[in-house]
């Protein structure tokens, strides 16, 4: 059977990698735009070509997408999070549904602690200063990393990086994780509580599920000590943007490093204009190796999917046989 492999979408120049893989293997591959279609978008390209596998980076791959594709066998993320999927439509047809949940632990981690550092030393705030044509060091309000206390919320693969590369700079590390039972890898579990109460700097690393949704809200930032600051580099809807807002205009927080957003592309004006934050387009994922191997696996685990053999790395069950 000549299998069609659809690619709905990716965040880097071209296809070819992923092309290149797919079509060695003897099927075709067919990509969407760069930029992801809304999700009837993808329900008629699913239409249209017929996939027997659809490889999807940001673009929602809903029921009515899966639905409309009779031969789809696999729904490859071309990322970690899940939340794009309808994984239960997926699993009651009997169709994997994969992911590439280890390819920017490194990356990820990176970019919480550079975020953490930037605050600490000020470097944001003052490289705008500076090209403002301000040049005035007796303003600086600035905090030894050693002395804080971190929490991470969310203590798997890469919160347990973060955990260890802030540990090398010497601060206290709390992390709250529901699977985490017992102190671990330079870090001290605690209940999400008292991570918020006792932390200088909260970093988000949790999936965003139902039960994650606007975990991080008014209230528990004001369990912060005041004037901290709060990373998230997992996924936007896990923080309550506005109750940030809000604790960024009343001073609750001195900082909001964020490379997600609940709103993303778009971005409230209050976050845009507050001196206090620091903001990336989703991009903590990506490195120059990072996105060679997410592509990599991700292509070679749909056409793995498809000579059939079972995929390496499966967040469902798959067909029952």
């Amino acid at each position: 059977m000549n299998h069609t492999v659809l690619l709905t979408d990716y965040a880097w120049p071209d296809d070819s990698i992923e092309r290149n893989i797919v079509e060695a293997a003897g099927m075709r591959l067919v990509s969407g735009p760069a930029t992801p279609l809304p999700a009837d978008g993808i329900e008629a390209l699913a239409r249209e070509h017929q996939p027997s596998a659809i490889l999807t980076c940001w673009a929602p791959v809903s029921a009515d997408a899966i639905a409309a594709a009779p031969e789809l066998q696999i729904v490859a993320r071309l990322g970690v999070g899940l939340d794009n999927i309808a994984v239960d439509a997926a699993s009651a047809r009997g169709i994997w549904v994969t992911n590439v949940p280890d390819y920017c632990v490194e990356e990820v981690s990176d970019h919480a602690v550079g975020f953490a550092l930037a605050w600490t030393r000020g470097l944001v705030r003052f490289d705008r200063e500076v090209r403002a044509g301000r040049w005035d060091p007796a303003t600086a309000r600035l905090r030894r990393l050693a002395e804080l206390t971190c929490g991470i919320v969310g203590f798997g693969r890469i919160g347990r990086a973060t955990a260890r590369k802030l540990g090398a700079f010497g601060c206290r590390v709390l992390a709250h994780d529901p699977y985490l039972s017992a102190d671990a890898e330079g870090a001290q579990s605690v209940e999400l509580d008292t991570l918020f109460s006792q932390s200088d700097i909260v970093i988000v690393h949790a999936p965003l599920t139902d039960t994650t949704r606007h975990l991080v809200n008014r209230e528990r930032l004001a369990r912060m000590p005041h004037g901290g600051l709060l990373i998230n580099v997992s996924r936007g809807g896990v923080v309550d943007t506005d109750a940030v807002i809000e604790a960024l205009g009343s001073g609750q927080l001195s900082g909001a490093a964020l490379d997600v957003l609940e709103s993303e592309p778009e971005v409230p004006a209050q976050l845009r204009t507050h001196p206090g934050a620091m903001l990336t387009p989703h991009v903590a994922f990506s490195s120059d190796a990072s996105l060679v191997e997410l592509r990599r696996r991700a292509a070679e685990e749909v056409v793995r999917v498809l000579q059939g053999v079972a995929p390496q790395q499966p967040r469902n069950a798959g067909p029952q046989r």
